[in-house]
């Protein structure tokens, strides 16, 4: 192994910088490899000037910085990429033209950092002979085969915070304060950090609720002297029978962009006699400086990587199960989409401990 390429894909989340050292020191120091950057995503890869060398000065510095120094895209499909053509936006597969760009590189390896959608491209990659290894980033922890993803533990510290912070608003002005968090089909984040930070009510896209059964922990609470509340919500939750709420929809290339439930329940509240509020925490949860767990976690995938790459594991991807990291295909990890486990440990415990999930 002499040559390779390192990228990012998709959102950006904290721990990003931390692979991309550890990838460019474990290559150079441990296989003596040449290691080159793509600028955003497999764009790079297309683009003039678009891959550059990476070396130990490049990286230097970079392992407490949040965001990505590659640069990061989240509409590169390249099987499906908007162009326009005489004047007319189509939709194009171009994957065999960044398929030979690849090749004339003649890299031994492509690290590939990303959540569920970048990873399925580098496997439809790997098919036409590109030697990809994935590494798993998503702040919202659901993809599939590993117990966790770097960058999700970052956004809870921060979505905990938040909820510590509206606590005591909440408390002095007798609100309940909505707090409106990331999460389009997997509810981790507003799970974890509404049991960490004490929320009362948790809404998950894994269990649709009612609205009457949130007004009525609010007035439980009332009714025994705390006359505040606070409600995390993810963004992809969704009323019993209804539909998540967007706030711009989507095509064959665009993803719908979800937002708005948090103002819907915060309105419900307010018309049941409720005064609320509502903070939509959005791309702060995305960035800043890591934790240390995501720098930890993050420099031991990009080693990880490295590894598997020159033991000629394409296809695969790292991941952590029982505290070690491991690799596994890139189809097991994508065969099942992870979602919070509405029977499993974390509900029940939160179920136990007096919160609810609008259900019932």
């Amino acid at each position: 192994m002499k040559r390779i390429a390192v990228l990012t894909g998709g959102g950006d989340a904290p721990g990003l910088n931390a692979v991309i050292r550890a990838v460019v020191k474990t290559a150079v120091n441990d296989f003596g490899c040449d290691v080159f950057g793509v600028r955003d995503g497999y764009d790079g890869f297309l683009a003039q000037g678009g891959v550059f060398p990476l070396d130990l000065a490049a990286v230097r510095g970079i392992l407490p910085r949040g965001g990505t120094i590659l640069g990061t895209a989240n509409r590169g499909n390249p099987f499906a990429r908007k162009v326009m053509r005489g004047g007319k936006e189509v939709v194009l597969d171009i994957s065999g033209d960044l398929v030979a760009a690849i090749k004339k590189l003649k890299l031994d390896a492509v690290v590939v950092i990303g959540g569920d959608g970048t990873l399925r491209v580098s496997m439809e990659l790997c098919e036409r002979g590109v030697p990809v290894v994935g590494v798993p980033k998503t702040i919202d922890n659901d993809v599939g085969g590993t117990e966790i993803t770097f960058g999700f533990d970052t956004a809870l510290m921060i979505a905990t915070e938040a909820l510590d912070r509206l606590h005591t608003t909440a408390e002095s002005h007798h609100r309940v304060m909505v707090l409106e968090l990331m999460g389009r089909d997997a509810g981790f984040i507003a799970l974890h950090s509404g049991v960490s930070g004490g929320a009362d009510v948790i809404l998950i896209p894994e269990i649709p609720f009612k609205f009457e059964a949130v007004i009525q922990k609010v007035r439980q609470r009332v009714e025994r002297g705390s006359h505040f509340s606070l409600i995390a919500v993810s963004e992809g939750a969704k009323p019993a029978g209804g539909r998540q709420v967007f706030s711009r929809g989507g095509d064959a290339v665009y993803v719908a962009r979800l937002g708005g439930i948090g103002q819907d329940v915060a309105q419900y509240v307010d018309s049941q006699g409720f005064e609320s509020r509502v903070t939509v925490l959005g791309h702060i949860q995305r960035g800043g400086s890591p934790t240390a767990f995501d720098r930890w976690l993050a420099t031991r995938y990009g080693a990880a990587a490295v590894r598997t790459a020159a033991a000629g594991g394409f296809g695969r991807m790292v991941a952590l199960r029982n505290a070690q990291v491991i690799d596994i295909p890139l189809s097991e990890a994508l065969a099942v989409p992870k979602r919070v486990d509405v029977d499993g440990d974390a509900v029940r415990t939160a179920r136990g401990i007096g919160i609810s999930f609008g259900d019932e």
